[in-house]
């Protein structure tokens, strides 16, 4: 079992990096941010993966910070966007 959950973490992994490719590449400041939502939940969901395989339940707990972390970066952008565009 142990075997199954590292190897879903290794294509999650693979995952992180296309995302992290596309936040250098993106051509509009949404696509980066929503690449780094990807890296953000593909992060969150290696830590969930990867705390039973060595055995640490503190992982659990640092995904649910990142969780939370990646919706209030989610919120801040929107609102910056949005006083952006009244400004303009």
């Amino acid at each position: 079992m142990n075997a199954i959950l590292a190897a879903f973490a290794l294509v999650l992994l693979l995952a992180l990096g296309a995302g992290l490719i596309r936040v250098l590449l993106g051509p509009t400041p949404s696509d980066r941010l929503m690449a780094a939502q990807l890296m953000g939940t593909a992060g969150i969901a290696i830590l969930l993966l990867l705390a039973p395989v060595v055995r640490v339940p503190a992982l659990v707990d640092v995904a649910l910070v990142f969780a939370l972390l990646a919706a209030v970066a989610v919120a801040a952008f929107t609102r910056r966007r949005q006083t952006a565009q009244d400004g303009e």
